[in-house]
């Protein structure tokens, strides 16, 4: 067995079991909090419960006018950046394959030269991203190593998965061989340990966003906040 056999083998089922064990704990724990209760009464006009959430988690897809264009950059460049990776992991010919050797299930890809253009766009949006942190004094003083190491782990699929796009895809997905094994290897390695991270830092924010949206816009509106 050599790297390659073990990325897809015993690497990728223990990265698989742990993103989904570690987020099926990461969930458990957050919804077995106990809800502190509210005992005021509504305002007049407080919505639903449901509806509060709702508003919420869409208030939040854009920043407010009063936090002036730095903000608005930040979130353009999230919303580049989350596009990108959409076209990358469900786009691109030897993806969608893997997808198809796993469950069975395919779709068509999208041309090679989209992928190249998605690839690249993603990468210098993650680069500005971090120079937006280091760059921002705030930012900078309230970042942690998560936030660190969470933008690598996010980085290095990307970067090496550029690496080993040799040629077109159709041909990649009808030779009976992998040529380039070794950084293939790496490429399933950086992603194996993005799904291990992934439960345990700030990349758990794409399932647990909806949730802390969701309580704030419920309190808030219930006591006649508008957010």
């Amino acid at each position: 067995m050599d790297l390659l056999d073990f990325a897809r083998g015993p690497g990728w089922a223990f990265a698989l079991a742990v993103l989904a064990l570690g987020t099926l704990w990461r969930l458990i724990g957050v919804l077995r909090r106990p809800a502190r209760p509210d005992l005021s009464a509504p305002r007049e006009g407080a919505p639903s419960k449901t509806r509060a959430a709702f508003e919420a988690i869409a208030s939040g897809l854009w920043p407010r006018s009063a936090f002036g264009p730095s903000a608005r950059i930040r979130s353009f460049n999230a919303y580049a950046f989350h596009v990108g990776l959409v076209l990358i992991v469900f786009g691109y010919a030897p993806h969608i394959a893997f997808v198809q050797r796993l469950v069975g299930v395919g779709w068509p890809a999208l041309p090679d030269v989209v992928m190249v253009l998605a690839s690249a766009v993603t990468m210098l949006t993650l680069l500005i991203a971090l120079w937006l942190r280091v760059a921002d004094p705030v930012l900078r003083q309230i970042s942690r190593p998560d936030d660190l190491i969470s933008w690598a782990v996010t980085f290095l699929p990307i970067f090496t998965g550029m690496a080993v796009m040799a040629g077109p895809s159709d041909a990649v997905l009808l030779r009976d061989h992998v040529i380039y094994r070794a950084p293939l290897a790496v490429h399933l390695l950086s992603l194996e340990l993005l799904m291990i991270w992934f439960p345990f830092g700030k990349l758990m924010h794409a399932v647990l966003f909806a949730f802390s949206r969701g309580a704030t816009g419920i309190r808030f509106r219930h006591r006649g906040v508008r957010i």
